[in-house]
This record gives C-alpha cells, sequence and structure tokens, in this order.
C-alpha cells in the first residue's frame, strides 16, 4: 500500500484548529484500550474503558481455565478471554514492541523475567506498570460487559451490563478495542463429520501434558504453530504439521527431531481415524490441533450494516481505522499510532478527508488486493508495508516516522527467527541495534525509574547476542 506524503504546511494549520472534547467509550482494556485511554485523555477527551474481566490485560492474562467447547465453535460455550499457552514466550523482543515514549526494559525488580524474549507475565507486568504510571485504572469499569453499541440520534447508545444490573449511556464516539483472540478459526476438513478423534483450537491449548503419548495433527505454520508444536512434541508419540506452506523440499523429519514431521495440509479424514495428506502420506491421529488463526467479531456492535466481517475483513475503513460513513464516531484500534490520529481526529485538531474521500481510498485499496490475488483474509496483513504505515500515521500526528532500528529490529528477528527457530529468543547478532535502542529510550524517557531500570538491564541484554541467558502489543 502507498501512502500519501505529509504536506507539512496543511498538517500546521490543522494542528491549530480549535479542539473539541468528546465522552468516548472504549471498548476493552487490553494493550490498544489501555494505550487509546491514555492518548484520547492526554487530548483531554472524557473516557470511560469498559472490560468484561476483573483486571487489565486483555490477551495477556494468563489463564489456565479452557473454554467448555474446546475447538471453541459451540456459540453457547463458556469464553474464555485468554488465549496464552503457560510456556509462550514473545516472538519480537522487548526493546522493539515497548510503546515509544514508554519503553519495555527489564525490571529490576523481584519476580521479572529480564530476558530480552520476555515470557507472556512479564508483557502483562509491563501493561501494569504502564496503567499505573498514567492512572489508567481509575478509567476502566472492571467486570462489565458491553452489550450492545448502536447509534441513537447521532450519537452512539452503549448498553453493558455489571453482575445483574443493566445500563445504558450514550456517548459521543466509541473506539473498539475488544482484541480479535477469542473466536477461532477453524480449517475445514473433508470427512471431518464421521472422524472419531478429538479436535481441539489453539486457544485452547496451555501445555502439553494431555497429549502424552498421542499421535498429533497440528495445522499451522505461524508462531503459536512453531511453539505448540516443539512444546508437545516432548510428550506426544508423534506430532504431524500440516502446513499450506510447505514446498514438496521440505516435506519429511525436521531436523533435531524424531517424532516431528512436516507434511502438506490434509486432504481429507477418514471414520477409521486416518488423516490423508495432500502429499498423499497418510497418518493414524488422536488429535487434531488448529493452530488456524482467529476471526474478528464485534457481537455487541450493531451499525445497520454498515460495518461488515467477510472472510476476515472489516469493510469499510479507512487505513483500518475508520468506517467513512461513521468517522470519526467509529474507530477500530490496535495501534499506538491509531489511537494518538483518533484522539486528535476527534478533538478536531486532525482533519479528516470527506467521507466520499474516504470511501473512494478504501475502494482504491479493496481492488489492489483484489489486482494483487490477496484473499479478504489478508486484508489487514500490513506485512512488508506496516512500517511505512505507521510513518504514514505519526505523520498525520505531527510526530516523527519510525526510529531505524526499530524497523532493523524486527527485520532482524524475522530472519533470526528462521534461521534459529529453537534458539532466536536466546541468540541474536543485532546487538548494535539494542545499543541504539537504549540510547534512544534515555532520550524519550522522562522518568528517573525508567532510566535506571535501563542501566541495571543492559548488562543482561549484551550478554544474551553471543551466550544463552536461560507475542506483540
Amino acid at each position: 500500500m502507498t501512502y500519501p506524503s505529509l504536506n507539512v504546511e496543511f498538517h500546521s494549520m490543522m494542528m491549530m484548529r480549535p479542539i473539541t472534547l468528546q465522552n468516548v467509550a472504549v471498548i476493552g482494556a487490553g494493550a490498544a484500550g489501555l494505550v487509546a485511554a491514555r492518548e484520547l485523555q492526554r487530548e483531554g477527551h472524557k473516557v470511560v474503558v469498559f472490560e468484561r474481566e476483573d483486571r487489565i490485560g486483555g490477551t495477556w492474562v494468563y489463564n489456565s481455565t479452557t473454554e467448555s467447547d474446546p475447538i471453541g465453535i459451540d456459540p453457547f460455550r463458556t469464553v474464555i478471554q485468554s488465549s496464552l499457552y503457560a510456556s509462550l514466550r514473545t516472538n519480537l523482543s522487548r526493546d522493539c514492541m515497548g510503546f515509544r515514549d514508554y519503553p519495555f526494559v527489564a525490571s529490576k525488580e523481584a519476580n521479572r523475567d529480564p530476558r530480552r524474549f520476555p515470557g507472556h507475565r512479564e508483557v502483562l507486568e509491563y501493561l501494569n506498570d504502564f496503567a499505573s504510571e498514567f492512572g489508567l485504572s481509575e478509567l476502566v469499569r472492571f467486570g462489565t460487559e458491553v452489550r450492545n453499541v448502536c447509534l441513537e440520534g447521532g450519537k452512539w447508545k452503549v448498553r453493558s451490563r455489571k453482575g445483574g444490573d443493566q445500563l445504558d449511556e450514550i456517548y459521543d464516539a466509541v473506539v473498539v478495542c475488544n482484541g480479535h483472540f477469542t473466536e477461532p478459526r477453524i480449517a475445514e476438513i473433508p470427512g471431518i463429520e464421521t472422524w472419531p478423534g478429538r479436535q481441539i483450537h489453539s486457544h485452547n491449548y496451555r501445555d502439553p501434558e494431555p497429549f502424552q503419548g498421542q499421535v498429533v495433527i497440528l495445522i499451522g505454520s505461524a508462531a503459536s504453530a512453531v511453539d505448540i508444536s516443539r512444546d508437545i512434541a516432548g510428550v506426544a508419540k508423534q506430532v504431524h504439521i500440516a502446513s499450506r506452506s510447505v514446498t514438496d523440499g521440505t516435506i519429511g523429519k525436521l531436523p533435531g527431531y524424531n517424532n516431528m514431521w512436516l507434511h502438506s495440509m490434509i486432504e481429507s479424514v477418514d471414520r477409521n481415524g486416518t488423516v490423508v495428506f495432500q502429499d498423499r502420506s497418510a497418518v493414524r491421529a488422536d488429535v487434531i490441533l488448529h493452530c488456524t488463526g482467529y476471526m474478528y467479531h464485534f457481537p455487541f456492535l450493531d451499525t445497520n450494516g454498515i460495518v461488515t466481517v467477510d472472510d476476515n475483513s472489516v469493510r469499510p475503513l479507512y487505513k483500518h481505522i475508520f468506517p467513512p460513513p461513521l468517522a470519526p464516531q467509529l474507530s477500530f484500534v490496535g495501534l499506538p499510532w491509531k489511537s494518538k490520529w483518533i484522539a486528535g481526529v476527534l478533538s478536531g485538531r486532525i482533519a479528516l478527508p470527506s467521507s466520499g474521500e474516504m470511501m473512494a481510498d478504501v475502494e482504491a485499496f479493496y481492488r489492489t488486493l483484489d489486482v494483487s490475488g490477496i484473499p479478504k483474509r489478508y486484508t489487514h496483513n500490513l506485512a512488508a508495508s506496516q512500517f511505512e504505515y505507521y510513518d504514514w500515521l505519526a505523520a498525520e500526528c505531527g510526530y516523527p516516522a519510525a526510529e531505524k532500528w526499530r524497523n532493523q529490529m524486527y527485520s532482524a528477528a524475522t530472519k533470526n527467527r528462521m534461521a534459529r527457530p529453537e534458539t532466536y529468543r536466546d541468540e541474536w547478532d543485532d546487538q548494535h541495534l539494542v545499543s541504539q535502542a537504549n540510547e534512544d529510550f534515555i532520550k524519550y524517557s522522562s522518568s528517573n525509574t525508567v532510566q535506571k531500570e535501563m542501566d541495571s538491564s543492559s548488562l543482561n541484554n549484551q550478554s544474551s547476542s553471543s551466550t544463552p541467558t536461560t507475542q506483540e502489543l
């Protein structure tokens, strides 16, 4: 995707526009919701954050409990918010994934995880620190589920429920930050209706023990699939990975494992328990584990059909944020720069194009996807253009582009993950980028605490580049 360059003179005029303060509802108190709340509050808006759980953190709150339906397709199942597994460590380094003006530096406090690629509990602690630093928890209504959001008289009526009490309130704007890791996406497999084995989605995977001595088919090749396959291989009899991205040259037993094989995708399954792959190999299996991702899901949102989800593409969204007919009073957030832009647009400090111009931009983007043969389900996968997108958003907000080291660090981590899938979290070759990051963190941080913790953690980071020491916001 190509993003237009910023006209600095025009942007300066926008920054001088009169400010209008809004009453804004933020749905969700995960990473995206917390950043949205902070940016909206900084802009001067009145903010209420709705969170169905009893604490902040969203998907980063580990819950050992799993859902009543392990595959996650029963609409009446008991829904568990978290998709974390016990062994999960981030697949991006903390210096790369932290917020720009609140770096994710290693803490010297007891029981904290100083590793560059920390475990999930450390990410939650970082979010708790962030919320505490800026007083965000005071904005959150915990244990409150949003049941319905709809237009009423040009404003948004938000119906929420806490315990047995239901409340209707009117807001000027709604920012949707409810995450997208609770509604599993399941692979379609011919014959699955009569296959006698067990199915589970990775959303309900916590640890490998239930797979002791079993033959497991794992579908997927993304980060969670790689982690979970290695986790399970330690206890399972056999692990067979089915992947769309596999080539003939990579099919077969994986190096370093005596019980793990890579296959092409599943072609069909049989009532006798057999799983047949497209490469014509076949295995009798006990379990099929779907590491197949998630679907965007907004059951509370009623826009009279204006916003739809089709094959995991939320449409129409201008720059993946604003539905043009409802902009800027409705927005969807997943990135910090999005929140800053939304806050400025709602106050009138930053101007959006007209609804017609935004819709034309959206339609042109969708045509580009069609011509490129990109399926709808990858609409919001920014891939190679993500840093260009971040820089465009930053420019719209009047801020400098992302640091070069952050872009380079992301690329280095991706290459390292491919070259060292087993050890990339503890072995890396980009220590020079870590040094550049630490220099910038000192500039950004106004907190002496953060700077002191950086000083105390720098030796830990330096030792990890050559010697082993012991997922994304």
